[in-house]
């Protein structure tokens, strides 16, 4: 079992630390009014529906309904326990907490078969990083580093190694330490052969690049030839514990130089990565050989708003690149893009200009994402041809028409004009037939849309009045409690008619037992139940007066009986009915009277 915190060392930790700032390391955060609002770390939205309550201490989305306080958020964010986010934020508040962390990461339910792949590729990355740097075997693949321009800090950095030209050593060396055959072949290290059962190494003479996901830990290897063996790079196999589609490479060391410089540098792959660090770009990431996914741009927004995308200046690179900054610009990111001249990529490029040079003249000379346009649309076009220039010309207008600011489309408009010598006024009256059109067919889409919808939305959203009365009292109880107790009093008994309200209030009435002081941030760890938390926080979101009239409380509980009576007198209405089927008009008439009390005690 792991330490149990004591609840004064929580409440301490709670009091040390500010939910804007701990939300701050993952989410790009804005100040609205008396809130912070910004991109929901827990579902793809390009509007900003994540509010963080510095004064309530508690989170909430309006748009996925995601809710709690900086002990949650770090549980759900991270996918960690209860107690590993109160060593994270004691850590933070500079809270001394005496608590075994060995014993609490070992009561992590994590199936052994997955740790075991988990430490075995990080047995595997120190002994590669060992080989590579410390013994003659990997003298001359230190050699062949050293010749492509790695440094020995790179190399350190970035935990490069060296795989033995044998065919059985890893499967030997992780035998050895009784880790599995089956579920090492599994995780991609070796391979079975199909004619007699036994195994062999997946890497074999290769520089070995280590892939770690985004806590750091190895979770797969990307082996170089030497020579010209092929593949080039032979990459582990997806596995349960590693997916290309949801690790961007090196992003667990730069999201501090991300944040610092508030934009990340997205390249194609690794070893783009490697040479852009080496001439001091510490805040690049890359895509795993695969194109830019909802998983990939749910990590960035935790860290980044603002993106510079330096993918290779052929073809290929310039499509994925106006792939990825489309994908980008959908999800509400700032975009620039990094152009690579003459065909090369950002590590040539590095040898034959030096790091300087490639800072300034290529990531600091970034175009914008419309000024990347310019020069996407003309590709493939001979602007000597009218029929390609006005093609050309008609394309890049479209894209001007989509920009937001007037000045925006007021500036490429008179970029356009001056290259190719033509009236800006007849390019503005162009680019505002496109603009309304635009606007025309985006409401068509819209309303076509809605259309499914119009009838069912108002019934989805439309809440019985009992139930906005339940909310609109547990507002209040969670700022008053003396009121917690008057509604109990009120309800002489009764329940609430939502079981998740009822038991809110339970837990409430518990919590000030032995808590004299409202305390919403306290009362969403008191809750071990994270659905009641993601309606506390909703409620807690809700604007409502700073106090409850005594007019307002006896409205509000009378509605919340009102229905049970409702409910009863639907029950005495169908008892009348059968017996009058049964002809016992007796019976049917003192039920009759009964439904008529009831119906004057509303």
């Amino acid at each position: 079992m792991a330490d149990r915190i004591a609840e004064d060392k929580i409440n301490e930790i709670r009091q040390a630390v500010d939910i804007v700032e701990v939300i701050s390391d993952y989410v790009q955060l804005k100040k609205q009014g008396r809130n912070y609002f910004g991109l929901c770390p827990f579902h793809g939205e390009s509007t900003p529906s994540f509010s963080v309550s510095p004064d309530k201490q508690i989170f909430h989305c309006f748009g996925c309904g995601a809710g709690g306080n900086a002990f949650s958020f770090l549980m759900e964010l991270e996918g960690i326990s209860f107690q590993e986010a109160a060593i994270k934020l004691a850590a933070k508040g500079n809270i001394v907490l005496e608590i075994n962390l060995n014993n609490q990461q070992k009561e992590k339910k994590v199936p052994k078969e997955l740790q075991a792949m988990k430490d075995a590729h990080e047995l595997l990355r120190k002994f590669y990083h060992h080989l590579l740097v410390n013994t003659k075997e990997g003298q001359h693949a230190l050699e062949y580093l050293y010749g492509r321009g790695f440094s020995q800090e790179s190399i350190d950095k970035f935990q490069i190694g060296y795989s033995l030209a044998s065919w059985d050593f890893v499967v030997k060396f992780l035998s050895k330490r009784s880790f599995s055959p089956e579920w090492m072949e599994k995780a991609g290290l070796i391979i079975r052969r199909e004619r007699d059962g036994t195994y062999f190494d997946r890497f074999r003479d290769r520089i070995m690049f280590p892939i770690f996901d985004r806590n750091g830990n190895t979770i797969a290897f990307s082996g170089r030839s030497l020579g010209g063996d092929d593949p080039k790079y032979l990459n582990s196999p997806e596995t349960a514990i590693f997916n290309k589609s949801k690790i961007l490479y090196n992003y667990h060391q730069a999201k501090a130089s991300i944040k610092k410089f508030q934009y990340a540098v997205l390249f194609e792959g690794f070893a783009d990565v490697i040479a852009a660090d080496r001439a001091g770009i510490e805040n690049g990431i890359a895509t795993m050989g695969t194109s830019l996914t909802d998983e990939h741009i749910a990590l960035l927004r935790q860290s980044v708003q603002s993106i510079v995308i330096c993918y290779d200046s052929d073809n290929a690179g310039i499509e994925a690149a106006y792939r990825a900054g489309r994908h980008l610009q959908d999800a509400g990111f700032e975009i620039k893009v990094a152009v690579m001249p003459d065909g090369q990529d950002p590590d040539e490029y590095i040898k034959n200009n030096g790091p300087d040079k490639f800072r300034h003249e290529v990531i600091e000379a970034s175009l914008t994402w419309m000024g990347f346009k310019f020069l996407y649309f003309r590709r493939g076009k001979n602007l000597q041809n009218e029929g390609d220039k006005l093609s050309y010309i008609e394309e890049i207008i479209k894209e001007i028409s989509k920009l937001p600011l007037a000045v925006e489309r007021d500036h490429y408009l008179r970029q356009l004009a001056a290259e190719f010598s033509l009236s800006l006024e007849a390019l503005k009256e162009q680019q505002k037939q496109f603009y309304f059109a635009e606007k025309r067919n985006a409401k068509v889409q819209g309303e076509q849309q809605q259309k499914p919808v119009i009838v069912v939305k108002p019934a989805k959203e439309l809440k019985p009045a009992y139930y906005t009365a339940e909310r609109y009292m547990i507002a209040h109880m969670l700022k008053d409690r003396d009121l917690a107790y008057k509604v109990q009093e009120l309800l002489a008994g009764n329940m609430f008619n939502i079981d998740e309200h009822q038991a809110i209030i339970t837990y409430l009435i518990e919590f000030y037992e032995d808590h004299l002081e409202p305390d919403s941030a306290a009362f969403l760890t008191y809750i071990q139940d994270d659905n009641l938390r993601r309606i506390v926080a909703n409620i807690e979101m809700q604007s409502v007066t700073d106090e409850l009239t005594g007019q307002e409380l006896s409205d509000c509980i009378k509605q919340v009986l009102n229905y049970k009576k409702l409910l009863k007198i639907k029950e005495k209405e169908e008892e009348q009915k059968e017996a009058e089927r049964q002809k016992d008009y007796l019976s049917a008439a003192v039920i009759a009277s009964e439904i008529i009390q009831l119906r004057k005690s509303l």
